[in-house]
């Protein structure tokens, strides 16, 4: 983080307190050189109150003083309390509620086309937690048969070129381990456009469904195969002599 706490209060108090041109506060407090003018019309932040960057550890009065002589030197930050350990921070990434029902989708999806990849990656990618990651692969989540897999990059869940890189750190730690890639994964590999087109994957077919071909209790070695009947022959039977006599009689 490069930029000043209350970035806007802090434009407030350099527009009133010092010389500095409207492009060396913009730089320094990110916002728009416009933007910036319309504090010094009034037009902007109005009521806002100046916080004093120099009191709060941020500038020094030597650089504002410096920057003031030189309107193409931009304001160097000195010291920024919301930093503080905002680079040790870890845990997985924060998932709008809108998109948090796609992540077993992702998650099967990454497990299925992505068998390199960990289970620390897999949460850092899509926002999940590593229990979660496990019960897909062992398939014991709880809606584990209605889950499709689909890729997180669709979803918006995250970026093309953070799953690449997860996918490169995670094949360069099998090269450096000594594994080789098996066939079924190299097979298993596709890029975005693949996985959007590929057809989902076929139900499992249900318990009951070819029973009605199976017969219980019979034995095909043991008993013959009963030959099946013409029904046209049971029509067509042999005329009987009696029956003639009878028609001449008549």
């Amino acid at each position: 983080m490069n930029k000043p706490i209350m970035a806007k209060a802090t434009a407030v108090w350099l527009v009133d307190n010092t010389t500095l041109n409207f492009r060396q506060i913009g730089v320094f407090c990110g916002l728009h050189e416009l933007e910036v003018q319309g504090i010094a019309d009034g037009d902007v932040a109005a009521g806002v109150k100046g916080f004093d960057p120099i009191a709060n550890n941020q500038l020094t009065a030597e650089e504002i003083a410096k920057a003031e002589a030189d309107p193409s030197y931009d304001l160097k930050l000195k010291f920024n309390p919301a930093a503080v350990g905002e680079e040790k921070r870890r845990g997985p990434r924060y998932t709008p509620l809108s998109k948090r029902q796609d992540r077993p989708a992702s998650i099967l999806w990454l497990v299925k086309f992505h068998p390199e990849l960990t289970d620390g990656q897999i949460s850092k990618l899509v926002g999940t937690t590593k229990p979660t990651i496990q019960s897909i692969r062992e398939r014991t989540h709880w809606n584990i048969s209605n889950i499709q897999p689909i890729d997180p990059v669709a979803l918006g869940l995250c970026k093309q070129s953070e799953l690449d890189a997860a996918v490169q750190k995670a094949n360069a730690k099998k090269a450096k381990d000594g594994e080789v890639m098996s066939d079924e994964e190299r097979r298993k590999l596709v890029s975005t456009e693949q996985s959007l087109g590929m057809d989902p994957e076929p139900k499992i077919p249900s318990a009951i469904s070819g029973l009605e071909t199976f017969s219980f209790g019979s034995n095909d070695e043991d008993e013959p195969e009963e030959k099946l009947v013409d029904a046209d022959s049971l029509f067509n039977l042999p005329d009987n002599p009696e029956d003639d006599d009878e028609d001449e009689q008549r």
